[in-house]
């Protein structure tokens, strides 16, 4: 039978020092070394990255639980989750766990699914950090996905190596290497029909796109893309800090509705520090699900004023929206009713 839950021969500790596996094992190492890290949780959905991930936190980590979400979206989907747990004890987690989520409608299946599998992880994981098997090919897609969208550069940064609590250890190993450790300690990882899907779109971009691009281009578009990110993300790190120092310059202070900012100090400076430092401000107040229309639209009151009105930002409440305007010199944040003005 496949070892897909099986248990492994001999000592589950111990694993043959084969090229893939001492590689997997550098990575793990690495990021618990990097973030000082010693107990973490890790999520397996019983595929080869989130397995080969799991294989080499037990024997890097102190000790390791196993989180594995039933997303009930395909028949027998809890004997996947069963056997992935069953794996978990078998490699040496400390407890394996499976949690069945309800997925919902919101955003697409895709987006449900994966705010449903987030909620539950972060609700089991007893406040150790999350281990997440994303791996470089990950990382390439999301990049992708990114400049198809046009957001900006935050949204070609790509995933980060830590987000307390989740964690990536992987993001510089290939796909391949993560499928070869199976290969080379007897697992079977579990194919999800949903990984072929050619109805979702980060399914194409990886069976389509990026091998049209790798064989156009020579090959190594995939590291290339994850360098892309990593060097975006040092850059966006600095933006960040310098925006930071200008919010606090244009802060006026917590006003009775709620903190202003001095529309004088934002309109002299950078474009791009004072949209960072918009946007940081409109979450700090509670603004949901931001779009660079949301940011340009306010940026604009500070720009581009010719008695226009507030802006609706998102994040508001039943029957109140959250509403940022220009008034008197400042730009305000506050929740407006149907009747206000």
């Amino acid at each position: 039978m496949s070892r897909r839950a099986g248990a492994m021969p001999g000592n589950s500790r111990r694993l043959p020092e084969t090229e893939a596996v001492l590689e997997v094992r550098r990575a793990v190492r690495g990021w618990l070394a990097d973030f000082e890290t010693g107990d973490v949780a890790v999520a397996l959905s019983g595929g080869a990255d989130s397995l080969a991930l799991t294989a080499a936190a037990v024997v890097e980590a102190a000790q390791v639980d196993a989180l594995v979400v039933d997303h009930q979206l395909q028949a027998g989907s809890e004997k996947v989750a069963a056997e992935a747990a069953a794996a978990a004890l078998a490699l040496g987690c400390r407890s394996a766990h499976v949690l069945t989520v309800e997925v919902g409608a919101d955003g697409g299946l895709e987006a449900a699914a994966r705010a449903a599998r987030y909620a539950a992880l972060d609700g089991a994981r007893g406040g150790l950090p999350v281990l997440l098997g994303h791996t470089l090919d990950d990382q390439a897609e999301t990049v992708l996905l990114g400049l198809g969208r046009g957001s900006g550069g935050r949204s070609i940064q790509g995933m980060a190596a830590y987000v307390d609590p989740w964690g990536r250890p992987l993001l510089a190993v290939r796909r391949a290497v993560t499928r070869q450790l199976c290969v080379d300690i007897g697992l079977t990882p579990f194919e999800d029909p949903h990984n072929s899907a050619a109805e979702f779109t980060r399914v194409r971009l990886r069976n389509e796109v990026l091998p049209l691009l790798e064989e156009v281009l020579g090959g190594g578009v995939a590291g290339a893309l994850a360098r892309t990110a990593e060097q975006l993300r040092d850059d966006g790190a600095v933006l960040d800090e310098l925006a930071d120092e200008l919010l606090r310059a244009a802060s006026t202070g917590p006003a009775s509705n709620g903190p202003t900012l001095s529309i004088e100090t934002l309109a002299t400076a950078p474009a791009a520090l004072r949209r960072r430092a918009i946007r940081a401000w409109l979450l700090a107040g509670g603004a949901k699900a931001l779009t660079n229309k949301h940011l340009q639209a306010v940026d604009e009151l500070i720009t581009a004023w010719r008695g226009q009105g507030g802006v609706a930002v998102g994040g508001g409440q039943p029957g109140r929206r959250l509403v940022a305007a220009r008034e008197h010199g400042r730009l305000t944040l506050r929740l407006q009713g149907s009747g206000d003005t």
